[in-house]
């Protein structure tokens, strides 16, 4: 077995509310790094300076919050796999073998799961 943790699908079910919020808030802090580093860089570009200052400090608490989070969905035994679509993976036992239960953020349940090395392209309805 590859995952200490295998959940059954009403344990991957119920942790959904909570990975809405966690991702989510992974994707906003994420998405306000991009734009702090995106500023630092023109600055940077500009200035020819060192920098440092709100944009530093607040790019290193959003990236620090974001891997929290990230570390968060972990330590649950989930499987972050992709921040654009909000993609997670459940360690999954089914018919005896181990598969993932897979979910991404804007659908309402989990109605998937694919082979552990089948990846996403693998997809099937359970």
């Amino acid at each position: 077995m590859h995952f200490k943790k295998h959940f059954t699908l009403p344990e991957a079910r119920a942790l959904l509310p909570r990975l809405r919020q966690m991702i989510r808030d992974a994707q906003r802090r994420r998405q306000f790094a991009l734009r702090a580093d995106q500023e630092l860089g023109e600055l940077l570009d500009n200035t020819h300076a060192d920098l440092g200052g709100p944009v530093v400090h607040s790019l290193l608490m959003d990236l620090t919050q974001m891997n929290g989070q990230l570390r968060a969905i972990e330590k649950l035994g989930v499987q972050f796999k992709d921040f654009e679509r909000g993609l997670v993976d459940f360690p999954h036992l089914r018919d005896g073998r181990e598969v993932f239960l897979c979910w991404e953020l804007d659908e309402e349940n989990i109605e998937f799961w694919h082979d552990i090395d089948a990846g996403y392209p693998g997809r099937e309805k359970l």
